[in-house]
């Protein structure tokens, strides 16, 4: 059943670039280490001071003090510099990997870590890392976008071309045909009634977006309504000779919980692109199967199929699996079909699962709540 519907969020997506494994650390001592040891060095040289300034004259006494602040400045410099210095330098080294985006995955275990700079760097690498993946989904719901503006614009412009084409001829003189001027006024009220579908259904999935239209959910049977459905749509599947079938007994009774008409709405949906997109002379089955606490419906046809890398997509608005294909010149869709139907699905806590194969024909499954008897 191949579709020319599109999308909400779906979900596609660009995705952020894999992260490379952390680099190997190498060895090197804590700073409580390095406090020990200077803490010995110092109180070595200070005793070594005091142990030789009795045997010495003044000027050696002092010149010594000055030997003994010069060592001992220099090891608190190199403690420095190994303790902070070196770590600001790793962060800014690690500030340049994000320019070029090459992040590192980092342990959670960081909150545990006694070194406050190393936590620092590592809070560096989370919040670059997080912001990196927010760029990238701005920037993939910003070709989204685009990409629907693109889709609204030529969806509007070709029913409102084809209406001022057929008027604009009517004007120029073919207005004294009576037979002219009927046929070109029906399609010319056909493209205005398909453009009108088409911004109503644009209203409706915005709606539902926003969650404004509620689901006036009640108690009604699948099975009649089913055959409601089938009949609908019969003479438009017996002029491209697919056949309905409605799998279940008349007799039998599936009631559920839901918004009756949005159901409705799904199924002719689904079935109408079965219709539209499936092969001459095929056939489409439609059926109901009772749960423990969930009534399973699920449509089926032999047409063509879907290959598995369009299953995300043929939710979006105006998604064509085929880019060369034109919309459809009989007026009967808008390409947001399966979108709102995926709205409406999931206003009643389910989801549409596809199952489909090229050539092998699709099946679309959904659930809705059984009614307590």
């Amino acid at each position: 059943m191949a579709t020319n519907s599109t999308p909400t969020n779906s979900a596609s997506s660009a995705t952020p670039a894999p992260l490379p494994p952390s680099p190997k650390k190498g060895t090197k001592l804590s700073s409580q280490r390095i406090a020990i040891l200077i803490s010995v060095l110092v109180a070595g040289i200070i005793a070594i001071y005091l142990g030789i300034s009795p045997y010495l004259e003044f000027k050696q006494r002092v010149l010594g003090l000055a030997l003994t602040f010069s060592a001992c400045f220099l090891l608190v410099y190199f403690s420095y510099e190994a303790l902070i210095f070196r770590e600001i330098n790793n962060i800014y080294a690690s500030l340049e990997k994000f320019k070029r985006k090459e992040f590192k995955q980092m342990s959670n275990k960081f909150l545990f870590r006694p070194d406050p700079l190393q936590r620092i760097k590592d809070e560096i690498y989370h919040l670059a890392e997080r912001n990196q993946k927010e760029i990238e989904e701005l920037k993939r719901l910003q070709a989204m976008r685009r990409e629907f503006l693109a889709d609204v614009s030529h969806e509007l412009k070709t029913p409102i071309f084809a209406a001022q084409g057929f008027i604009h001829t009517l004007l120029d003189g073919a207005m004294d045909d009576e037979r002219v001027r009927d046929k070109f006024l029906q399609k010319a009220a056909k493209s205005l009634d398909g453009l009108d579908t088409l911004v109503q259904d644009l209203i409706t999935i915005s709606q539902l977006e926003k969650g404004v239209i509620q689901m006036k959910k009640k108690t009604f049977d699948l099975n009649e309504l089913g055959q409601e459905v089938l009949e609908q749509l019969e003479s438009k599947a017996k002029a491209r000779n697919i056949t309905i079938h409605l799998l279940n007994a008349p007799e039998e009774s599936f009631m559920v919980i839901g918004d009756r008409g949005r159901i409705k709405q799904v199924l002719i949906n689904f079935m109408d692109n079965a219709i539209k997109y499936g092969l001459e002379n095929g056939n489409i089955w439609l059926s109901f199967q009772d749960g423990k606490k969930k009534t399973l419906v699920t449509v089926r046809d032999d047409g063509p199929g879907i290959s598995k890398q369009h299953h995300n997509r043929i939710f979006e608005r105006f998604y064509r699996i085929d880019k060369s294909r034109t919309k459809d010149t009989s007026g009967g869709g808008s390409g947001l079909g399966l979108a709102i139907s995926k709205h409406i699905v999931e206003a009643h806590k389910s989801v549409i699962v596809i199952d489909s194969e090229v050539g092998k024909g699709t099946t679309l499954r959904f659930k809705l709540i059984k009614a307590k008897a």
